[in-house]
């Protein structure tokens, strides 16, 4: 049996799994190319660890707009609807791999409505 996300160190093990993950993944790693140096991928795992845990455990540790980076990303390289499912599953597959549990279900649905709302808002932009 496996453990549920329980703590930061559980949520850094996922984020730099599923980092693997989707920057070895044809359709969207060209997302990610920025993150080719080590040292700026390190900061930006340790953001979406401060992200993870406020939407898992509620923080407060995250105090930025998540949105914003991905609408500048947006304007350079357009997201697709393909690539919000594509990115949902590998974080789902993610999880799946190394957790279940409560914390573990929760952590995919909040997943699915980030993607969700992500995808809305860039659609918004197109009209």
């Amino acid at each position: 049996m496996k453990n549920d996300i329980e703590n930061r160190q559980d949520i850094y093990l996922l984020i730099e799994e599923f980092y693997k993950k989707i920057m070895n993944d044809n359709l969207i790693s060209h997302f990610f190319e920025d993150f080719s140096n080590p040292i700026l991928l390190e900061e930006h795992l340790l953001t979406l660890v401060d992200f993870w845990d406020n939407v898992l455990f509620y923080s407060g540790g995250y105090r930025k707009n998540a949105m914003l980076p991905h609408l500048k990303l947006h304007e350079t390289k357009p997201f697709k609807s393909l690539h919000f499912k594509c990115w949902l599953s590998n974080f789902n597959l993610t999880v799946d791999e190394l957790f279940e549990g409560e914390m573990a279900h929760t952590a995919k649905t909040r997943a699915l409505s980030i993607a969700t709302v992500m995808e809305i808002k860039i659609n918004e932009l197109k009209n």
